[in-house]
């Protein structure tokens, strides 16, 4: 009864962290019902809130369960949840945790102090590289179907041995925006992610012209085209890491969506007029 209580979201991967960090440590967990969504895109998104906390509270009969009124929540579930509201309508006092779970021990064992460590968020290139490769499958879902069209068309009108040349550029692209960005994000310039993944598709477009000799109508398609589809897929990223926050990529979104737009159809058109007049 007197075992602390940790506050998580019911996202499968960040309960069994949360058990794997706890080595001998009794506790409680109380899992809000996020919707199978992390803590920080919950408490971004509303699911990880005030009302699912003080309605779990009360649904658990929590109260009855335990001697403490104190429970320790993840820190990146602060944007989601008032704190002062909690303690008025269950009696519960609320202190937030370390970032990362692996530190709650020694934030326990220190009187729920937190050392400067823990209250940094990183974003190190190992954590971004693990987070590529499902960007990537999620962007090739749409380039197969791309790649298919642009495959059929170049072997009719080129012949087989054109089919890769066809495929290449648009394949760049996609790696540009979803394997590029994330690796250099610290060094692309810029806040923004879709102006990050812009600069990359640029750098794609150069280093393909280099090696490739395009005519000019491929080259303008090209240069048009491929940085927009690498900016939209860069700002996709904006999901897989706490630099930005919703807000923020609500921004990005009214300010970058229509000219990602507008530039990538210039390019498909003209590169089709290239085509016609090949």
């Amino acid at each position: 009864r007197t075992s602390h209580i940790l506050v998580t979201a019911n996202y499968g991967l960040t309960v069994d962290r949360l058990r794997g960090a706890l080595p001998g440590l009794d506790a409680w967990l109380l899992v809000l019902d996020t919707k199978g969504i992390n803590v920080w895109c919950a408490a971004g998104k509303g699911t990880f809130s005030t009302e699912e906390l003080v309605g779990r509270i009360k649904k658990v009969w929590l109260e009855r369960a335990v001697d403490t009124r104190t429970l320790i929540l993840p820190q990146l579930g602060a944007p989601g949840v008032a704190a002062h509201e909690v303690t008025r309508r269950t009696g519960f006092k609320i202190i937030y945790g370390p970032v990362r779970a692996e530190d709650l021990p020694a934030f326990i064992a220190a009187g729920m102090k937190a050392a400067p460590g823990m209250r940094e968020v990183d974003f190190p290139l190992g954590e971004r590289l693990m987070l590529a490769p499902l960007e990537m499958f999620q962007a090739m879902k749409y380039f197969l179907a791309f790649g298919a069209v642009m495959a059929a068309y170049a072997w009719l009108r080129y012949g087989a041995q054109s089919i890769p040349a066809a495929l290449l550029p648009v394949f760049g692209a996609v790696l540009a925006g979803t394997f590029l960005t994330p690796a250099l994000l610290p060094w692309l310039p810029g806040r923004a992610f879709a102006v990050k993944g812009w600069c990359a598709g640029l750098g794609w477009v150069v280093l393909l012209a280099a090696f490739t000799k395009p005519h000019p109508a491929a080259l303008a398609a090209q240069l048009l085209a491929l940085p927009a589809i690498s900016a939209f897929l860069a700002l996709n990223f904006t999901g897989a890491t706490v630099f930005t926050n919703q807000t923020g990529v609500n921004k990005e979104i009214a300010w970058f969506a229509r000219p990602m737009g507008v530039l990538a159809l210039a390019g498909a058109l003209i590169w089709a007029a290239g085509e016609i007049l090949i």
